[in-house]
């Protein structure tokens, strides 16, 4: 009996040890399985001796699996350890990125400030000499309508000038005028004597071209000469009136001296001959002749 209390206490050691382990492994490495140890008690027809090995083999088991699950944490904790540093490891790179982004973008603001003071400096630049430009425009314009003021005012004078001297010129042509008058009258009328006598002989002329001689002649008439208008003429436009009135006398081509003489004489004429006839009048209301003096 003594000695199958002694087993019994073995057995119920070992159970306990077992029971231990298994808890402890088992709050270690919370298995997805659980094992379960089989402990035989009070073996029937079984000697003390077998009992004790079998306790004993049992207990090596238990150790290895011990030792084995051991191995297995050590390599998780390894392998979370290096999950971890990767993490870390990661984690400091990405912080490396993230620097070394936030120090571009840190040195592109800055570059974008320092262009936007750039630009800023070059409007604030533009606009001064804008600024001068336009001051310096109105400073031209400025000078340059004092200029033409000063030349407006200069040319009225010029003009005054120009008017004073043509009227006395007038003047002049107009006393020299007056002191032929007498002499220009007796050449008149010996010229109106003689255009008649032209004219007679011309009566194979159209009525136009009759009228057309007698204007010409009353022109020639009254035409002042001078040596200098030898050889040369001018062409006028006339426009007349029913009674023969000069409403519009024009040069429209020759020399110069030749046509302002000739135009005095139609003015002086006053009056030309015109047809009675409606017809042969349409025809010399306006006429274009060409004078040229009988020198």
């Amino acid at each position: 009996m003594k000695n199958d209390l002694k087993s019994a206490l073995i057995k119920s050691a070992l159970l306990h040890l077992a029971i231990i382990v298994a808890f402890v492994i088992g709050g270690l490495l919370k298995p997805s399985k659980p094992q379960v140890m089989e402990v035989t008690l009070n073996a029937p027809n079984k000697p003390e001796q077998k009992a004790v090995e079998a306790v004993s083999v049992d207990t090596k088991a238990v150790e290895k699996r011990i030792n084995e699950l051991k191995k297995q944490e050590a390599d998780k904790k390894a392998a979370e350890a290096k999950r971890i540093r990767d993490l870390e490891r990661r984690a400091a790179n990405a912080k490396k990125k993230r620097e070394e982004e936030a120090r571009r973008i840190a040195k592109l603001e800055k570059e974008r400030i320092r262009k936007e003071k750039e630009k800023k400096k070059a409007e604030a630049a533009a606009r001064e000499a804008k600024k001068k430009q336009q001051a310096e425009q109105k400073k031209a314009a400025d000078a340059k309508k004092k200029a033409e003021e000063l030349a407006k005012k200069r040319k009225a004078e010029e003009e005054k000038l120009k008017k004073a001297e043509a009227k006395r010129k007038a003047d002049a042509e107009a006393a020299h005028q007056k002191a032929l008058a007498e002499k220009m009258m007796q050449e008149q009328l010996a010229a109106e004597a003689a255009a008649r006598s032209r004219a007679k002989q011309a009566q194979v002329l159209s009525e136009v071209e009759k009228y057309t001689a007698l204007i010409t002649a009353k022109i020639q008439q009254n035409l002042l000469l001078d040596d200098k208008m030898k050889g040369k003429e001018c062409r006028l436009n006339l426009r007349l009136a029913f009674n023969g009135f000069v409403t519009q006398v024009e040069a429209l081509s020759g020399d110069k001296q030749v046509c302002d003489a000739t135009i005095r004489a139609v003015r002086r004429a006053d009056t030309l001959p015109v047809s009675k006839d409606k017809a042969v009048f349409e025809q010399l209301k306006n006429i274009n002749l060409t004078i040229q003096p009988d020198i």
